[in-house]
């Protein structure tokens, strides 16, 4: 299964702290091993899936997209709540 980093992706990423980001490698690899594990999103966001875990006590969200066909796997954006998929619209 090939995994692809959006720029919005990398640049959040890239702000977390040694701990969390040991967290977020732990999730990428929950949605490797079952890509359909993430909520489907309605509306503007329709074809994005969203999963949500605790990263260090606080609720946090991976937006992507999951192709079948390609068997390929394109991480969107992670975050809080606040804000999350109005930043994920644009």
């Amino acid at each position: 299964m090939q995994i692809n980093k959006t720029n919005a992706f990398k640049r959040s990423a890239k702000r977390l702290h040694n701990n969390q980001a040991i967290s977020l490698e732990k999730s990428i690899e929950k949605i490797r091993v079952n890509p359909n594990i993430g909520e489907n999103k309605k509306g503007d966001c329709l074809g994005v899936k969203v999963y949500k875990f605790h990263m260090i006590g606080q609720l946090t969200l991976i937006a992507y997209k999951y192709y079948e066909s390609k068997k390929e796997i394109i991480l969107l954006d992670v975050g809080t709540h606040e804000n999350f998929y109005r930043n994920l619209k644009k």
